[in-house]
């Protein structure tokens, strides 16, 4: 198992953050976000992802999930996370728009020379850190974390205002992804 991952409960919730190499500002294009919303989406039809909490900001990713079907976690994130790479990688390259395009691939190339388990583009970091959640007081703190990311980088002033995110779920009405396993927690 690879030392990036350390998921030890297979039916366990977690926090997980991700982040573009350098911590390059790739999000900033809606395009690019739709892209891993796509992923997101495919991987709870097809995969066994349960989306509770997520957002994307401009240069990394919150997610809070669990996984189904016995599927492991780090098998879950691991393939949403070689899917997302290397579809967004192939659209900065075919966008005739991106003005960043040269510097954007180079930089993932460079990245990927300096990895022995990556052949052309490196696009995420590998240092993930999960956390396993385990209490409700816990789980409230790492999703309100999630949802008020984009409102602590000025992005927007609510958190159910930004697109990108469940926070819209968390109010009752559908954002994005429609099925967010919303939490309802009593004594916080």
């Amino acid at each position: 198992m690879s030392r990036n991952y350390k998921f030890h409960n297979l039916e366990g919730l977690y926090f997980i953050s991700f982040a573009v190499v350098g911590w390059l500002d790739v999000f900033i294009r809606n395009k690019y976000k739709d892209l891993f919303v796509e992923s997101l989406v495919y991987c709870q039809k097809n995969k066994g992802l349960q989306i509770h909490a997520w957002c994307i900001m401009t240069s990394h990713v919150h997610l809070v999930f669990s996984s189904t079907n016995g599927q492991k976690p780090e098998l879950l994130i691991g393939d949403l996370k070689r899917f997302t790479s290397k579809s967004i990688v192939k659209c900065i390259a075919e966008n005739p728009n991106e003005s960043r395009k040269e510097y954007l691939l180079d930089f993932f190339k460079k990245e990927a020379e300096k990895s022995s388990n990556v052949r052309h583009y490196q696009f995420w970091r590998h240092d993930n850190k999960p956390i396993e959640l385990w209490s409700n007081k816990v789980i409230k703190q790492k999703i309100d974390y999630t949802h008020n990311n984009p409102v602590e980088s000025g992005l927007v002033f609510k958190p159910e205002d930004y697109v990108y995110s469940s926070a819209i779920n968390y109010t009752g009405d559908k954002g994005l992804i429609e099925d967010v396993i919303v939490f309802r927690m009593f004594d916080v």
